[in-house]
């Protein structure tokens, strides 16, 4: 039974957009694993607190995501 957890920060998606991961990516696993496997295929989508997530030793916020979404530098 494969477990596919994803964090993402909170705030950044849309709770629309995290049902098209879950989908997308059972879809993934299903394709590589055969589709016997979907009714145990488990997906985790994780909300992690803004701030509580860096990178190269600097937290990110959501609205840090959200500016790197848009192509805006951040840093």
């Amino acid at each position: 039974m494969p477990l596919i957890n994803v964090k993402v920060i909170e705030g950044v998606f849309t709770e629309t957009q995290k049902v098209e991961m879950v989908r997308t990516l059972t879809d993934a696993m299903v394709r590589i694993e055969g589709e016997n496997m979907r009714p145990v295929t488990w997906v985790l989508v994780e909300d992690v607190k803004s701030g509580a997530w860096g990178i190269g030793g600097n937290p990110l916020t959501t609205a840090d995501v959200k500016a790197l979404a848009a192509g805006v530098p951040v840093g």
